[in-house]
């Protein structure tokens, strides 16, 4: 099954320029990660696959104006939900040269005014407050919000993309929510209790 099928068969709510800018991203994607190795994602199912998953959390996400997403990497999820949401900012934070710099290219060659690639580690960024924050494949729960603390307040929500061990990883305290796929744990924390 294709993206679109997948798209379609989940009834996905995706822009009218989705699936052109995907096309677009997939093709530079091909031809970086030749030179640069930007994902071990090597052939286009597999890159379907990756941004499905990075894609599918439109379906529950609340409506947000900002997203800070950590570690973006080859741009998931962040790139891929920042094409999905064209009213919503959101700041991409990948500290490996290479990473940032194609995610710069694509927001130039895409024109993508709700991107903001920040090539540093996001303990280095300056303070401040996003709606969403966002993450995949970098590290547990707590390190996670460890290293979010100067970008949240207590209405900030949370969504982390995870394995099966989500459930070892849900902070004490916190509302949340796992919404499980078939490849795919999303754990959704929302304010303190």
């Amino acid at each position: 099954m294709n993206l679109n099928q997948m798209v379609q068969e989940e009834n996905l709510e995706v822009p009218d320029n989705f699936f052109y800018n995907i096309q677009k991203y997939k093709e530079h994607l091909f031809k970086w990660n030749k030179i640069h190795n930007l994902t071990g994602a090597k052939d286009e199912k597999m890159i379907d696959l990756f941004i499905f998953d990075a894609l599918y959390p439109i379906s529950f996400l609340p409506k947000v104006d900002t997203i800070l997403d950590i570690g973006t990497g080859a741009g998931f999820p962040g790139m891929i939900l920042a094409l999905a949401l064209p009213k919503t900012a959101v700041t991409l934070v990948e500290p490996l040269a290479k990473r940032a710099s194609f995610l710069q290219f694509i927001k130039a060659d895409l024109e993508l005014q709700n991107v903001n690639v920040v090539k540093q580690k996001v303990e280095q960024m300056q303070p401040h407050i996003f709606e969403l924050i966002t993450s995949r494949a970098v590290t547990d729960t707590k390190m996670l919000l460890q290293l979010s603390r100067n970008f949240r307040d207590e209405n900030t929500k949370y969504l982390f993309y995870k394995g099966e061990k989500v459930y070892e990883e849900i902070p004490e305290g916190m509302k949340y929510k796992v919404i499980e796929t078939k490849n795919r744990h999303y754990l959704l924390l929302g304010e303190q209790e």
